[in-house]
C-alpha cells in the first residue's frame, strides 16, 4: 500500500521570523519518496511558506485520511495566541498579534489525525519557539495525539536580529539522502547528534527533546514530563474527551480498517455500540461520550452523509456550551466549524434549511477563527429560501 508524505515548512515573514525553516524543504525534496515514507511507493506534498491555516488544514485532512502510513515533516516556528495561550504553527503572515488568525493551532493535528490505525503515523518536527513559547512549553509539552510518534527537538529562540539553520531536519534530511532509511528511534538520535554538533558554539537554554513513550504511543517533550491533555478547557473543567487509549485502540484500528475498506455501516455500528457503553458507564455529557460522538460525526462525513454528520456536530458544539465550555474553547470551535463545513455539502436544500437556524444561532454564540462566518450562514440560508 503507498504511504503519504507531508512536507510542511513556515516561519513568518520579516522580522518575527526564528528559523530559515523553508531551506530545508530542498533537502528533504531529494530524498526518494519510498525512503522518506518507508513504502515501496508514496504521494509527497510539499507546503513551502503557506500563507492561509485553512489551506494547511485541507491538505493535512486529506492526508489523515489517505490509507497507508503517514509521514509528516514539520519544519518551523511556535506562538501562542494571545487569548487562550495555546502553542499555534507560526505561517508566512503570522505576527505576534495575529497569532490566533494567521497561524495554524497545533492541537489540529491531533485532531486530524485521532482516527487514524495506531502505528501508522509519524510526525517528525524541527521547532523553534519565541520566549514566551518557551516558558510556556516547560509546563504544557507538546503532544501530536495518542496514535501519533512524534520525533524531533523545540529549540530556544535564537539571539536577537538572528535567524536559526533548521539544523535538526537537515541533519535527517541528509542522512535519508544516503537512501538508507533507518527505524525512527535511530534516525532520531543521529539527527540530534549532527544538530548539537553544528550548534555545539550557541548559547542559551538545551532544546526541548521530542520522543515518544514506548508504552502507549503518546509523545512527549523531554523525558521527565507526562503527556499533556489535547485542549485547555476553562472550569468547570469536565472529563477527558478520550478515554484511555488501551480501552480504544482496538476499536479505532477496527474502525480505520472498516472506513478504509468502505464499510461505513459496520464502522458506525462499532462506534454507536461504544458510545452506547460509555452513556451507561459516565453518563450523558461525559468526556467519554462525547469523543465516541465525535469519531460518528466523522464517520458520517467519511460515508458522504453530510447531514448527519452536521447534526452530530451541532449538538456536540450544544453539549459542550451547556457543560460551561467557553465559546472560544478549541473543542467547541472545531464542532461549530465541521458543523459549519458539513452544513454546506447538503444537497438536499429542504435539509440544509431545516438545519440552517440552528446553525445560525450557534455562530452567534461561537463566531470562530474566519471573519464573516455568520454572514455566510445568513446569506447561504436565504437562499436555500428560494429553492424548492
Amino acid at each position: 500500500m503507498p504511504g503519504t508524505v507531508l512536507l510542511l515548512a513556515a516561519s513568518p515573514v520579516g522580522k518575527g521570523c526564528l528559523v530559515d525553516a523553508a531551506s530545508v524543504l530542498p533537502v528533504l525534496a531529494a530524498v526518494a519518496p519510498s525512503v522518506l515514507s518507508g513504502t515501496d511507493t508514496a504521494n509527497v506534498v510539499e507546503l513551502a511558506d503557506p500563507l492561509e491555516p485553512q489551506a494547511v488544514l485541507t491538505r493535512l485532512r486529506a492526508a489523515a485520511t489517505a490509507p497507508g502510513p503517514l509521514t509528516m515533516f514539520v519544519t518551523g516556528q511556535l506562538q501562542l495566541d494571545r487569548r487562550q495561550h495555546l502553542p499555534h504553527f507560526a505561517l508566512a503572515r503570522t505576527t505576534p498579534a495575529t497569532v490566533r488568525y494567521t497561524a495554524f493551532p497545533w492541537h489540529w493535528i491531533a485532531e486530524e489525525l485521532r482516527l487514524r490505525r495506531p502505528g501508522t503515523t509519524t510526525l517528525v518536527a524541527d521547532l523553534h519557539a519565541d520566549a514566551e513559547t518557551w516558558d510556556h512549553l516547560a509546563a504544557h509539552p507538546l503532544t501530536a495525539g495518542p496514535y501519533t510518534a512524534l520525533y524531533g527537538r523545540i529549540a530556544p529562540p535564537p539571539p536577537r536580529r538572528t535567524v536559526a539553520a533548521p539544523t535538526y531536519m537537515r541533519a535527517a534530511a541528509t542522512i535519508l539522502r544516503s537512501g538508507h532509511r533507518p527505524p525512527f528511534a535511530q534516525l532520531h538520535q543521529q539527527a540530534l547528534t549532527r544538530a548539537s554538533g553544528e550548534e555545539a558554539a550557541r548559547p542559551g537554554a538545551a532544546d526541548i527533546v521530542l520522543a515518544p513513550l514506548p508504552a502507549t504511543g503518546h509523545s512527549r517533550a523531554g523525558q521527565a514530563w507526562p503527556p499533556a491533555p489535547e485542549f485547555t478547557v476553562a472550569a468547570p473543567p469536565p472529563p477527558p474527551t478520550e478515554p484511555p487509549a488501551a480501552s480504544v485502540a482496538d476499536t479505532h484500528e477496527s474502525i480505520t480498517a472498516a472506513v478504509q475498506a468502505g464499510r461505513h455501516d459496520e464502522a458506525a455500528a462499532l462506534a454507536a455500540q461504544r458510545e452506547q457503553e460509555a452513556l451507561r458507564t459516565h453518563g450523558p455529557g461525559s468526556g467519554q461520550v462525547l469523543h465516541w460522538r465525535e469519531v460518528r460525526a466523522d464517520l458520517a462525513m467519511f460515508a458522504g452523509d453530510a447531514e448527519r454528520s452536521c447534526r452530530t456536530w451541532l449538538t456536540i458544539a450544544t453539549t459542550r456550551l451547556d457543560a460551561g465550555q467557553p465559546a472560544d474553547a478549541p473543542a467547541v470551535e472545531s464542532a461549530v466549524d465541521r458543523a459549519h463545513h458539513q452544513w454546506g455539502r447538503i444537497g438536499d436544500a429542504a435539509r440544509a434549511r431545516e438545519l440552517g437556524p440552528a446553525l445560525a444561532e450557534l455562530r452567534l454564540r461561537v463566531p470562530g477563527r474566519r471573519e464573516g462566518a455568520l454572514d455566510h450562514v445568513q446569506q447561504h440560508l436565504r437562499q436555500l429560501q428560494t429553492q424548492g
